[in-house]
């Protein structure tokens, strides 16, 4: 049994199946597709019982720790074994790789029943297992999204939409001031790049007009990065809490839900205008946290640009950032920067950040 905690990769460092730190351990490290959990590990001349024969414990071993991986994905935080029967079929070689996967076949409130197996590289069946656990905790982990530069890849038509409002005024407005500022609410836009001296009706003024470009372009034209839908509907899936953090209207919200089919996914949407401060104020991640419940340190949040992983941290909270609008440089304030969300699985988001 383990707990599914913000900081079990460090917890469980010396766990001899998956600890990082464990010398003699297996290492292994398991990823989540949406179904199963799945791990590879090549059995060695310490691993075998009698001779180039890998032990039946550390089998039994492989089968039990992508149980717990599977049940870790369908939000279990904390389980305790009821019942393992294990079916081992056939020898398994030292030296020749295994592959064990696992996945979660019944819930309910109070019991998880989980299904192992292990096979050989042309998918010989090793070994089966069935588990039955006891529920002790369920996860109160949640997952919030920043919007634009995440899940949306908007880039081009916000810059777009900042010039053209731009230059009805006489501003020339660049890619440079557009990048130092994406993530960031339209009044601080507006105020860095025309001075403080406008007043919130010529803001509001201003903001409308550009969102209003920003729609006309945008419609038709929404399209998500590769990844990012699919792990959204894994999170869900796993009972885990999602919510949308996003600096842009709530109009701009509706429209790209809409188009993207992503209606009734989340459970707490919070936009600009619900918050006094824009990021990198945590303002608006802290707000997310309250709505759903959950402390900020039970969050992680996935963002895009430096400003809002200022907010995530400032708030507590843990942070992925998507190298997608950004140099991976400029991101290192974030526990831990990716290339693409399409790389990224549940598992890494729930222990690797």
């Amino acid at each position: 049994m383990k707990p599914a905690r913000s900081n079990i990769e460090y917890t469980i460092r010396f766990c001899f199946a998956c600890g990082k730190d464990n010398p003699i351990g297996l290492k292994l490290r398991p990823v989540f597709d949406g179904e199963s959990a799945t791990a590879e590990f090549t059995p060695g001349q310490f691993h075998q019982g009698w001779n180039e024969a890998t032990h039946g414990g550390i089998l039994y071993t492989l089968l039990d720790e992508l149980a717990f991986y599977a049940m870790l994905c369908r939000g279990v935080e904390f389980s305790v074994t009821g019942k393992s029967e294990i079916k081992f079929k056939q020898m398994a070689p030292t030296g020749q790789p295994i592959r064990a996967s696992s996945r979660v076949t019944k819930v309910t409130s109070r019991l998880v029943e989980a299904r192992s197996v292990l096979t050989l590289e042309d998918d010989t069946v090793i070994a089966e297992g069935d588990f039955l656990y006891y529920v002790w905790r369920w996860s109160n982990s949640a997952v919030l999204w920043d919007m634009d530069g995440v899940i949306f890849d908007s880039g081009d038509l916000h810059y777009a939409a900042w010039q053209e409002t731009f230059a009805r005024r006489g501003i020339t407005f660049t890619r440079e001031d557009f990048t130092g500022l994406f993530g960031a609410r339209n009044d601080l836009i507006i105020s860095t790049v025309m001075g403080t001296d406008l007043s919130a009706e010529d803001i509001e003024t201003l903001a409308q007009q550009k969102e209003e470009i920003f729609r006309c372009k945008a419609s038709g034209n929404i399209k998500s990065f590769a990844g990012a839908i699919r792990l959204l509907k894994i999170i869900k899936q796993g009972n885990f809490k999602l919510g949308l953090v996003s600096s842009t209207p709530k109009e701009n919200i509706d429209l790209i839900i809409d188009e993207l089919g992503l209606e009734g996914l989340f459970d707490c949407i919070v936009f600009g205008q619900e918050v006094a401060e824009s990021k990198p104020s945590p303002q608006i991640c802290l707000l997310a946290a309250e709505r759903l419940g959950v402390s900020p340190s039970d969050c992680l949040v996935i963002e895009d640009s430096p400003l809002g992983i200022k907010a995530a941290k400032s708030a507590g909270m843990r942070c992925l950032a998507v190298a997608s609008t950004h140099e991976r440089q400029e991101l290192e304030e974030a526990d831990k920067v990716v290339g693409r969300l399409a790389d990224v699985d549940l598992i890494t988001l729930l222990i690797r950040v």
